[in-house]
């Protein structure tokens, strides 16, 4: 992981944690070679009592938010990390499709959307106008989708306090060109709609 931040700086990072024995050691040795913002998915690995301690250290570590700490139906466990973590909690797994949204509130401090879960553009707009309702924060996230996909997600970017846009750079054969990224900032295409343009492939 220190390699890979080495080799290309951003002014924040996305940390995979959940594993509770070296989940700390991990952020404090990452830490000592960058002042860039962290923000951490525990991947539903922890347990309550390990989201509220471990949300004090992270604090002090220079750690913006922590996503999906608790399995995805942990609601009992979800609801005390609410009420006593140190930093944000946003709902990952609890927050699939529109539904969701309302159930989270009172349980998170926001929603993370991805639009290959929730069905796209459309249902993201409604998702996010009801995060807002509710008082929920707003991100939109990603998996390993092509340009094709984060280029729909860079058009919601004004209706959002956080975003994941990474996918298409974890893949070796992206088959568009879209908005692409300069130290973390979005370039968006001179192109209409999303700007994606298909590539030819020989």
């Amino acid at each position: 992981m220190i390699e890979k931040m080495q080799e290309r700086p951003w002014p924040l990072y996305k940390i995979k944690l959940g594993r509770p024995e070296e989940d700390i050691k991990l952020v404090k040795a990452l830490r000592r070679h960058t002042d860039a913002l962290f923000r951490v998915d525990a991947n539903c690995g922890w347990s309550a009592v390990d989201a509220i301690a471990k949300s004090k250290q992270l604090r002090e570590l220079g750690v913006e938010f922590i996503e999906q700490p608790l399995p995805a139906d942990d609601w009992e466990g979800a609801k005390q990390v609410y009420e006593q973590s140190a930093l944000p909690i946003i709902a990952d797994e609890s927050c699939i499709v529109e539904t969701d949204v309302d159930r989270c509130a009172g349980y998170f401090h926001g929603v993370n959307i991805k639009l290959t879960k929730c069905g796209g553009i459309t249902p993201a707009r409604r998702m996010i106008a009801r995060a807002r309702a509710l008082g929920l924060q707003v991100m939109v996230g990603c998996m390993t989708e092509s340009s094709v996909g984060i280029s729909a997600i860079a058009q919601l970017l004004p209706l959002l306090d956080y975003a994941d846009l990474d996918g298409a750079m974890l893949i070796a054969n992206d088959p568009a060109a879209g908005v692409t990224f300069e130290n973390g900032n979005v370039v968006y295409a001179n192109e209409n709609g999303t700007g994606v343009q298909l590539l030819t492939r020989e």
